[in-house]
């Protein structure tokens, strides 16, 4: 069993026409993902890399039983998109675009609090990697290759940091359940807490890998929520021991504005729920490996 995406979960590309969401198109297909079709207003009834091009989302929803997208769309369109595959009866979204603005992003999580829960579209990203089970299928820009099929599931901020988990615990023979990257925005779809509660509920999943860094309460929260409510070990690691205060670090969240947003105070909040800290990014891999000795 995988989380939010399988062999046969049917994905559409928003973006499909254009370069990128070319590239990355045609490395989803042949990984195995079942893409099968692809969204690019105005050149609706056209083809591209075999596949049907519609206008909109709703029309490959009810054409194709459309049932995921990826967003390669340019910033200034991408909320408009995101919230037009909610809106069309998506039920998972990833958002790869880099660079939309924070306020829209407000938009889309209101828009998206108007559906029930039980029907709300659940949207990672933006500015995030994807999601793979390997395997099986793969949703955003990761490099497949890297990634052995097996139950410990990731969950991080950072997709190059994801590919360095993956790659280490490949090379100790540990493989992944799922991996997904939930973005390195201030206002992200989907948070740490969000995604651990679906690894919870993964039979396939044993321990699961949560990739942090400084800014903003989602560590610590999602650090709550699994010593509460998770029956399985987490392992955590938080980038940014040495950055300065105030400064941004890379990905727009990455920002310490307040007590508790620093790697150090996340390290020892963490810690102190539970939760098994690596202590180095080279460490990740050797941290989840010593866990599964001991399950």
């Amino acid at each position: 069993m995988a989380i939010l995406i399988d062999e046969n979960t049917r994905i559409i590309v928003q973006g499909f026409t254009g370069k990128i969401g070319s590239f990355h198109a045609q490395d989803m297909i042949n990984y195995g993902s079942k893409v099968v079709g692809g969204i690019t207003p105005g050149k609706g009834g056209q083809t591209h890399l075999g596949l049907p091009v519609y206008n909109t989302v709703k029309e490959s929803v009810e054409q194709l039983g459309a049932e995921a997208s990826i967003v390669f769309v340019p910033p200034a369109f991408a909320a408009d998109s995101i919230m037009e595959a909610a809106e069309a009866g998506i039920k998972y979204c990833v958002a790869i675009t880099d660079g939309i603005p924070t306020q829209d992003m407000m938009k889309v999580k209101n828009f998206l609090r108007r559906f029930p829960v039980e029907t709300r579209m659940v949207l990672t990203g933006p500015n995030c990697a994807g999601t793979i089970s390997p395997g099986r299928a793969m949703l955003g820009i990761m490099p497949g290759h890297i990634y052995k099929q097996g139950n410990v599931g990731i969950v991080g901020r950072s997709g190059t940091l994801g590919y360095e988990a993956a790659d280490q615990m490949k090379r100790l023979g540990i493989g992944i359940s799922t991996s997904v990257g939930i973005g390195g925005d201030p206002i992200n779809g989907s948070s740490h807490r969000d995604i651990l509660e679906k690894f919870e509920q993964d039979p396939e999943t044993k321990v699961v890998l949560m990739i942090g860094e400084i800014g903003g309460p989602q560590e610590v929260d999602a650090g709550h929520f699994a010593k509460e409510f998770m029956s399985k070990p987490v392992v955590a690691y938080i980038a940014g021991l040495t950055a300065p205060e105030g400064r941004r670090m890379g990905h727009a969240g990455a920002i310490i504005s307040s007590a508790g947003e620093s790697a150090a105070e996340k390290v020892a909040m963490l810690r102190d729920l539970g939760v098994i800290i690596a202590p180095t990014p080279s460490a990740m891999g050797e941290t989840v490996a010593a866990i599964l000795a001991k399950s």
